[in-house]
């Protein structure tokens, strides 16, 4: 998260009020969330999630430009 400049908080605001959640296609276990984050130019973070688990746990983060426009 930290090289990519994405914050903590970010990424608890985009699992806690997701804009969009996806179902992983290959992995059952994994959900994506989605949220535009203005802070940062209004990209699309995606937040990939392991809901399978107790706690849940953050599998990857990233700036997904393939949703750019569609939130």
């Amino acid at each position: 998260m930290e090289e990519r400049g994405i914050s903590k908080d970010w990424v608890e605001r985009t699992i806690g009020n997701p804009e969009l959640i996806i179902p992983d296609p290959v992995d059952t276990t994994i959900q994506r969330f989605f949220s535009l984050i203005p802070e940062f130019g209004g990209r699309v973070l995606r937040v990939a999630v392991n809901t399978k688990v107790d706690p849940a746990c953050v599998v990857s983060v990233f700036f997904d430009r393939n949703m750019k426009g569609r939130l």
